[in-house]
């Protein structure tokens, strides 16, 4: 099969290699997909692409003109693909369903560690030689509640950690009918109000969009520790900022915004113009922001990298993966694992 990989990366490059063992002709082009750089599908059978690339029906439109007929993403999420479009022109997509939960799992308790024991801020007054504690007090993770939303791979792997600190770990997940004993399944509207720490793992979709919102964030504990390393639009950014300028929310950690589509994986220091939201955002002292690195693991990137040829081989072979197929209901469909 011919595929061109639009995105590339440097550190993606020998991950794929390994994976393809060149059974499939890749081509890699560090460009972006978008309606200026789709004629570089031209002739391929395949399009690998990432979370910033665009795919919309203009771009879906050209694809298929130039005789594309599968849409592989290097993500589990889907969101950034006009699904609808894909499906109207019959081009089939699969995703990554999963990789390396533990990744994303030891991201999310790197930021809860980070933000409670103010490790940006002691690192920065160590740098000054001021090594006062005055601002610098934290607290123990043992005994506290923590709240999970959404009980997936890496929310499975999240309270696996949690559990060893010695927290009370609360799950929402009404798809999920077994859970593990150390873990409690309770209501959204319980978890909201008795967890110090809420972490989110949910998909985004049109039910869980800006799910964390103004009327949420009422209901939750004063100094709540939120944690989103999910999707960005999980969060409606604006209400998290007043929430934090109130002192509702005590601590925010994200590596995921909700605009980041523009942002992330690219160096942005000499711009003119900068997200002002974001800004505002990260002026924060008790906020830590990275920059969509919870998987960027070794694990997690040979992972994708061999999910991704997988998709690959099935569709040479004439079968149709991934949980976001949107080929018709007639075509083969296998889960990848």
């Amino acid at each position: 099969m011919k595929a061109v990989v639009y995105s590339i990366k440097n550190y993606e490059k020998e991950y794929i290699a390994k994976a393809n063992q060149k059974k499939h002709d890749i081509t890699l082009i560090a460009n972006s997909l978008n309606v200026e750089t789709a004629n570089f599908a031209e002739g391929k059978d395949a399009v690998i692409v990432f979370t910033n690339d665009n795919l919309s029906a203009e771009v879906i439109t050209k694809l298929k003109s130039y005789g594309i007929k599968y849409i592989a993403t290097r993500s589990t999420g889907t969101d950034h693909i006009d699904r609808k479009a894909a499906s109207a022109v019959g081009m089939k997509i699969a995703n990554v369903p999963n990789y390396s939960p533990q990744s994303i799992a030891e991201q999310a308790i790197t930021l809860i560690l980070a933000l409670n024991r103010k490790v940006n801020l002691a690192y920065n007054q160590s740098k000054k030689f001021d090594f006062r504690l005055t601002n610098l007090q934290g607290f123990c993770l043992h005994g506290k509640t923590v709240g999970l939303i959404g009980f997936g791979n890496v929310a499975k792997a999240l309270a696996y950690i949690l559990n060893g600190f010695g927290c009370k770990i609360l799950v929402y997940d009404p798809y999920v009918n077994h859970f593990p004993k150390h873990v409690s399944p309770v209501s959204l509207e319980d978890l909201y109000s008795k967890s110090a720490i809420i972490s989110l793992h949910v998909p985004l979709n049109q039910e869980t969009h800006y799910l964390i919102n103004q009327n949420t964030i009422a209901q939750m504990q004063n100094g709540v520790m939120l944690i989103n390393t999910g999707c960005g639009a999980l969060v409606n950014t604006i209400d998290v900022i007043s929430a934090l300028s109130s002192g509702k929310i005590g601590y925010y950690g994200a590596d995921v915004y909700e605009n980041e589509s523009s942002l992330f994986f690219e160096d942005h220091q000499t711009d003119i113009h900068k997200d002002t939201i974001l800004l505002q955002l990260m002026s924060f002292s008790n906020v830590i922001i990275t920059p969509h690195q919870a998987f960027f693991t070794q694990e997690a990137l040979q992972e994708i990298a061999n999910k991704t040829i997988h998709n690959l081989d099935n569709w040479q072979n004439g079968k149709c993966v991934g949980k976001a197929c949107a080929c018709a209901n007639s075509c083969q469909k296998e889960t990848v694992k």
